[in-house]
């Protein structure tokens, strides 16, 4: 490098902060360059020979902002989407469809708010979001060719946008078709039945933690178990001099590692806790061209802002503006009955991303713990394990305190100062579990109360509002795999998560039986399915590729959920529990029979094997991936987590092939053993790259679709034995 000129050599020795905000380009200053190309030689990426990237840093900045380089290599389309999203900016480049998802965003973020929180940041803080900008740049200064759609120059303070592991997180929840009908002044319209919470692969996560005295080795194992989008979250490695060795999914632009584990402990994360989001009902009034809602004896008035919304036109940009609504709880969001209602929910962006960075350089129980005091993890439950033979759980971490007389399922009056949020419960008041005697700990987002066989919590000990959902088939699984067992290996905890049974299918199936056994033979529907029912008799619940039963049955569970969703969430019941007690005996078999002709008409017979349909197909870059039955594919036996698959694998887009494309389930998969070394194995869906003219697009495609992992290379000795490429960022 040459000699730094007095100019240059004032710049280096500026504090980050000062040169956290430079004005916004699409190129780098010479002096700025320069700033970074020090940085990168301080940077060492080491990619194995699955294109893992293992990034080595003397810093935790130095680390981080090579992690964000070895991103952008991989896919630096899903880093960009996932900020444009996350800062409420999509419209501008997908049009004004996406104008109210925009609108949601910016209910609860603005540039200028997030700008106020990084000047707030400690300075620690504050040189890893320099770091993850500086990466960011770097990387686009260094291909001119990547042309962004939209952001061209990443700033420090975005980080924050993003700083949890799911985009926009619980904002998500809020329903953008009644944000449309409130703020775009049209009017209301009647929310047609889309389909059941069945109908499509759940969002969710299984996590399980095995204490030593139930391992062969006598080390705590972890199984690491996201069922997310594919291609959401890639592999990494991450390690510094100041103590960050992380390894495991980050989301794509995070410069934390959300799912995984250190040399010391793992931590696990399943979509679910407690009630975190709560809708008032406000009563408001309009007095002089102000609004104003009820609040105790008295009112208060709304709290008004103007959010513009740019959006993409075929003739260049446009602007909508919209003015917005907020009580002292949050953003109004919809209609209700006559009433406003508003909504509350964490919005605590420098907090989350301070948790979600420190629990990744814990180094035992009491430092994550700490880690979780910060309470902003407020979509997700904790499973956890660690070297010192701990294994715990966490169900949720934002927790609000409130009055338990009411129903908080439920918009409750605003005008009542009694349904006010107090505070947050301390983590040691939260549903936990801490190394309970059964010897291990499950989650697949149902509730609590089965995590640990008969010492998982109980319900009568705590505040309904802490646990909001129900058990489910894949729980109910789950304690089968897991209890009265010993002697767990990385192997058979992984064989335990692959298990291929489908548990919904117990409750239902023997009601199908029964209804066709209970027909009166003239019944000639009963006549068409002798043959169907013969094979569903004797099929022992368990998907494979070559299993004909399988098909059948998932078709036909299928077509009852179709078909009879809509009346169980008329009725507020669960779909499978309103099939197994709501259903007649001749709608079960009429489903059986539009199940058969469906399947005859779209593979030429009813008797098609399972792995003739249920397929892997990976054939672009895109972030919603086409699919085509002429193309190539890959069998997959698994199945859909409703059905109580372990290992889950479904479709989520509306379908366009007779064949059935996964694309969320399993996805980054990891099983680890925290002995004096740690030892783990992992698999991803499709591969580490996002480009298909890469090697390492689809090079795990073949191991993904048998259950089959790869040896996590956490070792530098390990990684060099399998190395494919050592440089710098920018070489």
């Amino acid at each position: 490098m040459p000699r730094l000129n007095p100019l240059a050599a004032a710049l280096y020795a500026l504090p980050l902060a000062v040169m956290a905000a430079p004005a916004p380009s699409s190129h780098l200053s010479p002096l700025e360059s320069m700033r970074l190309e020090r940085t990168a030689k301080r940077v060492t990426i080491m990619r194995d020979k699955w294109g893992i990237a293992h990034v080595y840093g003397k810093t935790d900045a130095d680390a981080v902002f090579g992690m964000l380089y070895a991103q952008a290599e991989d896919d630096f389309k899903r880093i960009e989407l996932n900020f444009i999203n996350a800062m409420g900016r999509l419209a501008e480049v997908e049009g004004e469809k996406a104008l109210y998802q925009d609108l949601r965003m910016k209910l609860f973020i603005t540039p200028e708010q997030l700008q106020a929180q990084y000047k707030e940041s400690p300075p620690w803080l504050k040189k890893l979001m320099v770091a993850w900008a500086d990466g960011l740049n770097f990387y686009l200064h260094k291909h001119p060719e990547v042309k962004p759609r939209l952001l061209t120059r990443f700033e420090p303070w975005m980080a924050l946008s993003f700083s949890e592991g799911s985009i926009g997180g619980d904002i998500e929840t809020i329903d953008v078709r009644q944000l449309e009908a409130f703020y775009g002044k049209q009017p209301k319209p009647t929310l047609a039945f889309k389909g059941s919470d069945l109908d499509l692969e759940p969002a969710g996560s299984n996590g399980f933690a095995i204490a030593p005295a139930l391992t062969k080795s006598g080390h705590a194992l972890l199984m690491i178990n996201p069922h997310t989008s594919f291609y959401f979250r890639p592999e990494i490695h991450v390690s510094s001099n100041e103590g960050l060795n992380a390894y495991g999914a980050v989301t794509w632009g995070q410069f934390f590692v959300y799912q995984g584990f250190n040399d010391r402990l793992g931590w696990m994360h399943t979509s679910g806790g407690g009630d975190v989001i709560d809708e008032y009902l406000e009563t408001v009034s309009e007095k002089d061209g102000k609004f104003f809602y009820k609040y105790g004896a008295g009112e208060r008035p709304l709290t008004v802002r103007e959010i513009r919304l740019p959006y993409k036109t075929a003739g260049g940009m446009a602007e909508k503006r919209v003015t917005a609504y907020f009580t002292h709880r949050g953003p109004v969001v919809r209609e209700q009955d006559g009433k406003w209602v508003s909504v509350a929910l964490m919005n605590e962006p420098l907090k989350a991303l301070t948790q979600s960075f420190i629990r990744t350089k814990a180094r035992n129980y009491a430092q994550f713990y700490k880690a979780m005091e910060l309470r902003t993890n407020s979509s997700n439950n904790t499973v956890y394990a660690d070297a010192d033979g701990n294994i715990a759980y966490f169900h949720g971490n934002f927790i609000p305190v409130r009055d338990p007389s009411f129903n908080f399922t439920k918009p409750v009056d605003g005008s009542n100062p009694a349904t006010d949020w107090k505070g947050l419960h301390a983590v040691k008041d939260t549903i936990q579990l801490f190394n309970p005697k059964n010897g291990w700990i499950q989650n697949t987002n149902n509730w609590p109360f089965s995590a640990a066989g008969a010492y998982s919590p109980r319900p009568q000990d705590y505040p309904a509002y802490m646990s909001m959902n129900p058990e489910n088939a894949r729980g109910i699984h789950a304690v089968r795999v897991l209890q009265n067992r010993k002697d767990f290996t990385i192997e058979s905890l992984i064989a335990a998560a692959y298990d291929s049974q489908m548990t919904a299918f117990e409750p239902l199936l023997p009601l199908l039986v029964r209804a066709y056994d209970e027909a009166p033979a003239s019944d000639l529907v009963k006549a068409s399915l002798t043959e169907q029912i013969t094979l569903l008799r004797d099929w022992d619940m368990r998907y494979t590729l070559t299993s004909i039963p399988t098909s059948l049955a998932i078709f036909w569970l299928q077509d009852m959920v179709k078909t009879h969703g809509p009346a169980a969430k008329a009725q507020d019941m669960l779909v499978l529990d309103y099939l197994a007690t709501q259903v007649t005996p001749r709608q079960r078999l009429e489903a059986l029979n539009r199940a058969s002709d469906k399947l005859q008409s779209d593979f030429g017979s009813w008797k098609t094997p399972w792995g003739e349909i249920n397929r892997f197909q990976r054939l672009t870059g895109d972030i919603v991936q086409p699919f085509d039955d002429s193309k190539p594919s890959i069998p997959v036996p698994f199945a859909s987590g409703n059905w109580g698959a372990l290992a889950a694998y479904g479709m989520v887009s509306a379908p366009r092939t007779k064949r059935i494309y996964g694309e969320r389930g399993n996805s980054f998969v990891a099983a680890v053993e925290f002995g004096p070394r740690i030892r783990a194995r992992s698999i991803l869906a499709g591969g580490q790259s996002g480009d298909p003219a890469s090697k390492h697009f689809n090079d795990q495609a073949e191991m993904y679709a048998r259950g089959e992992f790869k040896d996590v290379l956490f070792y530098k000795e390990d990684i060099e034995k399998n190395l494919e490429r050592k440089y710098a960022p920018g070489e």
